[in-house]
């Protein structure tokens, strides 16, 4: 059974950081490329950070790709998104995602989804 557990997330002041992790398991993890979206009520998940299977290869949305970064740990079945100078327009649920498709996870289709993590935002 694949599992895909979000942490890291909390309340912080605009120009604060955070780090959200997400433990994988029940997958051969680096068969698989991941990714990172967001969530606001009422609204469609937006993919925020996508990396492939090695890590060697990412991308970031432009609202975000000066302040986050996505890496992984393919000994510990780690993702991470490492965010800095957040901004009240980041409070948002946020989703982990895997596929063994790169192109599923950029197009927002992954086949697994984690629970998410709220990060909020105060101005």
């Amino acid at each position: 059974q694949v599992q895909m557990v979000e942490s890291g997330g909390g309340l912080v002041q605009a120009g604060g950081s955070l780090t959200l992790s997400c433990a994988v398991s029940g997958l051969t993890f680096d068969d698989y490329a991941l990714g990172w979206f967001r969530q606001a009520p009422g609204k469609g998940r937006q993919g925020v950070a996508f990396i492939n299977y090695t890590g060697r290869s990412s991308h970031l949305i432009d609202s975000v790709k000066d302040r986050f970064t996505i890496s992984r740990d393919n000994t510990k079945n780690m993702l991470y998104l490492h965010m800095n100078n957040l901004e009240p327009e980041d409070s948002d649920m946020y989703y982990c995602a895997a596929d063994r498709s790169w192109g599923a996870v950029v197009r927002g289709t992954p086949t697994y989804w984690g629970q998410g993590t709220e990060v909020t935002v105060s101005s």
